[in-house]
């Protein structure tokens, strides 16, 4: 069974960055409700949740997807952007090295988030923006283009991270919500959805997606395409600028 990192969120949850958005009341019990209903989504699709330890002082840890990026069997533990959020590494690490995994490491001054990364089978897009450096890339560039990766460096300017804008379909089509992509025409397959919460997908098997029940206008379209859609609710992280990619990271690709 495949496995998927994930950690609960936060009491303090409400206390975390915000770039784009203004600030609206987040409901700390409502969330901890939707961060079950996601695990125990994936669990019901065949994925084996692994809970990274919680991290209580951390109120962006939830997003546990900014802290490290499989490429196969290796794994980067990232330098994220916003210095609140570099307490949250520690905790990753351990549980990789609990599972028997050695991980690389991007180092400051360089700056990397999970969240700025996007893979399309061997295309390896990352965000230049408010979390990731030139630097943070080229140590990501020096780690994976030895196996066989192409890294595209891309501007994120619209979004917090380039998967706030952006995500792939499993026949490796981007779709994406056009105000908040920099420039569309960069990738091969471009789809424009119609919603800004229709960007993100996390991407389960060949045929199944799993996304925000803010999107129902994205969620049909995906369907009319052959896809099974399985929705579920994150309103609460959405707030935080969060979307259904930031709250795990597969152990598969």
């Amino acid at each position: 069974m495949p496995r998927v990192l994930v950690r609960r969120p936060s009491p303090r949850l409400a206390d975390g960055e915000l770039t784009h958005l203004e600030p609206k009341p987040v409901d700390p019990e409502l969330a901890l409700r939707q961060w079950h209903g996601y695990v125990s989504a994936l669990a019901a699709l065949g994925w084996d949740p692994v809970e990274v330890a919680p991290a209580d002082d951390q109120p962006d840890g939830v997003f546990v997807e900014d802290a490290v990026v499989f490429f196969g069997d290796v794994a980067v533990l990232t330098s994220p952007g916003a210095e609140s959020r570099r307490g949250e590494i520690a905790t990753v690490e351990a549980v990789l090295t609990s599972l028997g995994i050695q991980p690389q490491r991007i180092e400051l001054p360089g700056t990397l988030d999970g969240g700025d990364v996007l893979k399309v089978g061997a295309t390896v897009y990352v965000g230049l923006g408010s979390r990731t450096n030139e630097d943070g890339i080229r140590q990501l560039a020096g780690i994976i283009e030895p196996l066989g990766y192409r890294v595209v460096t891309l501007p994120v300017t619209r979004a917090l991270h380039l998967k706030s804008a952006v995500t792939a379909l499993p026949d490796g089509t981007v779709i994406g919500y056009p105000p908040l992509v920099d420039d569309p025409g960069v990738f091969p397959e471009f789809l424009a959805v119609p919603e800004a919460h229709g960007t993100a997908v996390v991407v389960l098997d060949d045929d199944t997606v799993l996304m925000s029940a803010s999107a129902p206008q994205t969620a049909r379209l995906l369907a009319e395409r052959g896809l099974e859609v399985v929705i579920v609710p994150i309103t609460e992280f959405e707030k935080l600028e969060g979307c259904v990619t930031c709250l795990s990271v597969r152990l598969r690709d």
